[in-house]
């Protein structure tokens, strides 16, 4: 099992902590963590931060968790995925994700209308970049050259690479089974090893159809990880966390990492968080995450506790787990993340 980790948040802009983040991520890769994601909602872009990493690591994998689609075009971002791949020396993986609508359509100013069709022609023209190949695209919301226009079918002049991997961060069922098809990873969120089984086969069966195998694709997912005897209090530390996730990560009406949990079995309990969340109940809607969602989707407790919950992953399929090592210090959380990998290895 690989190991990975990310950097960024959708807050991520709001204090000037970098030089704390490159540590981190240094010390992450001499303690033999294999990839670091950077986020991109609101706060850093997702690009410039691991193009300053790409200078300072040697061996880590440097992904993108994720690129937006509505933020650019397609060839933009091969533009900038070819890039990334030749000043890395090839260590780069381009995530993408659809993102949802208050971002798309209040931050992006562009229609939210069919995710998964958009993420399908994103994807088809970057790889006839990757290729190196003229980029003529006739679908339904990507036309290139735009018709009627004075353009014409361009090959971009950086060499094409078709070994870069794109990994796709989904969770609705039908994007799920785009990224079994297409990607050559999974970006997993809201997610717990216990109930998951569905979404892992959503996956596999997106692979078969496209006459591909589970195996094919890198199964991505974890969680918070923290020790301490004290469970409860760890429980408590991560509901508002959760609450916002369930609540606010979306409109009232769209909310992909609420429904992803419904699918997993906690329909009532996230109806109820988001209910309370968007009638302004902000302590009420933490006070009504129930302790359980907490424990099966991170990595919390004693070290036979967080073992245990390792276990889990793997035999959930998961093949790369994700972590996000809790500390209040930049100390505290390299020894966090330090006496994880020793129990992964």
């Amino acid at each position: 099992m690989q190991v990975a980790i990310g950097v960024g948040s959708a807050n991520s802009g709001s204090r000037r902590d970098w030089d704390n983040q490159v540590t981190f991520v240094q010390e992450a890769e001499k303690l033999g963590v294999d990839v670091v994601w950077t986020a991109e909602a609101w706060g850093h872009d997702a690009v410039a931060p691991l193009a300053y990493l790409a200078a300072v690591t040697t061996t880590m994998k440097l992904g993108t968790g994720i690129m937006q689609i509505s933020a650019r075009t397609p060839s933009m971002t091969a533009m900038t995925a070819l890039t990334m791949a030749a000043i890395s020396d090839d260590r780069f993986i381009l995530g993408l994700g659809a993102s949802g609508p208050q971002v798309v359509e209040g931050l992006q100013g562009r229609p939210f209308k069919a995710p998964v069709t958009r993420m399908r022609e994103t994807i088809e023209i970057i790889k006839m970049a990757f290729a190196g190949e003229k980029i003529a695209y006739n679908g339904q919301y990507h036309q290139l050259p735009l018709p009627g226009g004075q353009g014409k079918a361009l090959r971009l002049s950086q060499p094409g690479n078709d070994k870069i991997p794109i990994y796709l961060a989904t969770l609705s069922p039908k994007a799920l089974d785009l990224t079994g098809e297409m990607g050559d990873g999974w970006v997993g969120t809201s997610f717990t090893p216990n109930t998951g089984g569905p979404v892992i086969e959503q996956i596999r069966a997106g692979a078969e159809r496209a006459g591909r195998s589970l195996g094919d694709i890198d199964l991505q997912v974890g969680g918070s990880v923290a020790f301490s005897d004290n469970v409860e209090g760890l429980v408590r530390k991560f509901k508002a966390g959760m609450a916002f996730q369930l609540g606010a990560m979306g409109s009232a009406t769209t909310n992909f990492y609420n429904d992803a949990f419904k699918r997993q079995g906690y329909e009532e309990d996230a109806t109820a968080v988001q209910e309370l969340w968007v009638s302004g109940k902000r302590d009420a809607a933490i006070d009504r995450v129930p302790d359980e969602i907490i424990v099966e989707s991170n990595l919390l407790g004693t070290e036979d506790m967080v073992k245990a919950r390792i276990k889990d992953y793997r035999q959930a399929g998961i093949t790369t787990l994700r972590l996000s090592p809790d500390g209040s210090t930049l100390a505290e959380r390299i020894d966090c993340l330090g006496r994880a990998m020793d129990l992964i290895e």
